[in-house]
């Protein structure tokens, strides 16, 4: 969709993304466990919205409506009615409307696309956060939780860790479709780590994977899924973190910039958005991102631009397969031709599309309803030059967001433009 008015995003705020292997993470091997604890949803949640009203310089008394992306609150945390425990981080959003958005992992995208359409529909100043806290049962609970972004009648059963098992499937698939190995694949996986090691932020910034360890099997890297027939196309490093994690962004329309100071060129513009949805359990075709392609075709076909032309990209890199997927669904390379990117460096921060320039969903981490806003925070960042030691060498004047939930079964795509 093109908007009808112009919309900016103003700026916002994260936290860091915490979770096992942090230094500030507590778990079991932390020198401080059973002494503090990690931060709530709640905690997350709040640090993000306030850090976002204090960067941004915008009074909590000027948001005339908020959205929240969250997945699975009531599940992790024991929280639902996430719009009302948001409106706890500052007292004077308390009466403005705020409104949770749950999509699986397109939350975020959702919530950010919810705020725009309430500008597009007469609003001014709008917040949108993201936030998930995941680490607060045994991986395998959560796997459980996390399926119920599946379709939980036919999908459920395929192993215990179901997503990775979903795209276990669709590397299988890849695999014997193009005739492409873990070997392909494996150079997306050492980006990733590589620009999460340069990213405070990041959940896995202390960690290091070399080509070696990303393209094989071993006892540091195991693979782990029970189903005979898809163990062998996914290993821990192929998966993207469970994290917690929240961020925050605020998006005002030409009025609106106006009633809080600033100008447009301190902001960047959503050019267009797509937005598509397809039926749970009913992937037509393994070796493509279908949804995430249409998605796409309506946020280029709307915003005037070509694949080409992105210089800055955030897609859902759940799986490195997945990012391999993104590659061809975005129309940055033909179909079976994405691991090629990856191999050939086109991706990376000099490349001549960066994408996941802070490590994506595998090394900055995935809190899941947190990912979509994100990943527009991240492309106004790199647009604003204030990525620091992953910033990339050019200045980007076109950026794009991918934010995928299910096994693409929702997808949402935004394109934007630097006015700096």
């Amino acid at each position: 969709m093109k908007p009808n008015k112009r919309i900016f995003v103003v700026g916002g705020d994260l936290t860091t993304f915490i979770g096992k292997h942090h230094p500030d993470f507590i778990w079991k091997k932390h020198p401080d466990f059973g002494e503090r604890e990690n931060p709530t949803l709640e905690e997350l949640t709040a640090a993000a919205i306030r850090g976002a009203l204090e960067k941004t310089g915008v009074e909590a008394s000027q948001i005339q409506r908020g959205y929240v992306g969250n997945f699975a609150g009531e599940l992790f945390s024991n929280q639902g009615h996430m719009g009302a425990l948001a409106v706890r981080a500052h007292e004077d959003l308390n009466g403005t409307p705020f409104i949770r958005v749950e999509a699986a992992c397109a939350s975020g995208g959702l919530a950010v696309t919810g705020a725009v359409e309430s500008l597009l529909a007469g609003l001014d100043i709008v917040l949108a956060v993201g936030s998930e806290v995941q680490t607060s049962v045994s991986a395998r609970d959560g796997a459980g939780f996390l399926a119920r972004a599946a379709h939980w009648e036919s999908e459920r059963s395929i192993d215990d860790f179901t997503f990775p098992a979903l795209f276990a499937r669709r590397a299988k698939h890849y695999k014997e479709a193009y005739g492409v190995d873990d070997a392909d694949i494996a150079p997306v996986v050492v980006k990733a780590y590589a620009n999460g090691n340069k990213n405070p932020y990041a959940h896995m910034r202390t960690v290091e994977v070399d080509l070696e360890k990303a393209s094989s099997a071993s006892d540091r890297n195991p693979r782990f899924l029970k189903n005979e027939e898809l163990h062998d196309h996914l290993k821990v490093t192929d998966c993207s973190q469970v994290s917690d994690g929240a961020a925050a962004i605020i998006l005002a329309t030409e009025e609106g910039l106006a009633k809080i100071g600033k100008k447009p060129e301190d902001c960047i513009e959503l050019l267009s958005y797509g937005i598509a949805t397809s039926a749970l359990g009913n992937v037509e075709d393994f070796t493509f991102l279908g949804n995430t392609n249409k998605a796409a075709t309506e946020a280029y076909g709307d915003a005037g631009i070509e694949p080409g032309d992105v210089q800055v990209c955030e897609v859902h890199d759940c799986f490195a397969i997945t990012e391999v997927m993104m590659y061809e669904a975005l129309g940055f390379a033909e179909r079976g031709k994405g691991t090629e990117l990856g191999k050939a460096g086109a991706t990376g921060i000099e490349g001549d599309t960066p994408v996941n320039t802070g490590g994506g969903l595998m090394a900055f981490g995935h809190p899941v309803g947190a990912t979509g806003v994100k990943q527009v925070f991240e492309v106004y960042r790199q647009m604003k030059g204030q990525c620091g030691d992953y910033q990339i060498p050019t200045r980007p004047q076109v950026g794009l967001t991918a934010n995928m939930g299910g096994d693409d079964r929702t997808a949402v795509v935004m394109a934007f433009k630097n006015l700096g």
